[in-house]
């Protein structure tokens, strides 16, 4: 009896750290900014590869890629009133417009359409994007 007690009192102790190892730990976007950092494998000549900007909504609203010598280039993106993006614009190494998209989305939030357009605002691309469920092998 003494035994099962043990046992017992053990498994209840460590109920609630079993629970905390499952649930699933989410960052704080809000006004985040990541940054990326390239380095050589001593850790000397650290450069920076990529940041990442979220606004005080938790929304990304820019990226911006380097190279050793500068910016490559940089993505800012557009929110509707409906939180999703509607427009994605990439600009080059030297913050000129290149291209912008938007998106049609379908019933789900997902993208459906996205719409790409130059600079000067004449359509060059248009991608489908299409969602297939995998029965998981079953």
């Amino acid at each position: 009896m003494k035994k099962l007690f043990i046992i017992i009192s053990s498994a209840l102790l460590l109920l609630p750290v079993a629970a905390r190892a499952q649930e699933t730990q989410t960052l704080n976007k809000k006004n985040l900014v990541i940054k990326e950092w390239n380095t050589d494998p001593k850790g000397n000549n650290k450069v920076l590869d990529h940041v990442t900007t979220f606004n005080p909504s938790g929304r990304k609203i820019e990226e911006i890629e380097y190279t050793t010598s500068g910016q490559k280039w940089r993505k800012r993106f557009e929110y509707g009133a409906d939180g999703r993006v509607s427009r994605e614009l990439v600009y080059d190494e030297r913050n000129k417009l290149q291209t912008y998209k938007t998106f049609e989305y379908n019933e789900f939030d997902r993208k459906k359409i996205q719409y790409t357009y130059n600079a000067k605002g004449k359509l060059i691309g248009i991608k489908q994007y299409e969602y297939i469920a995998q029965d998981g092998g079953r």
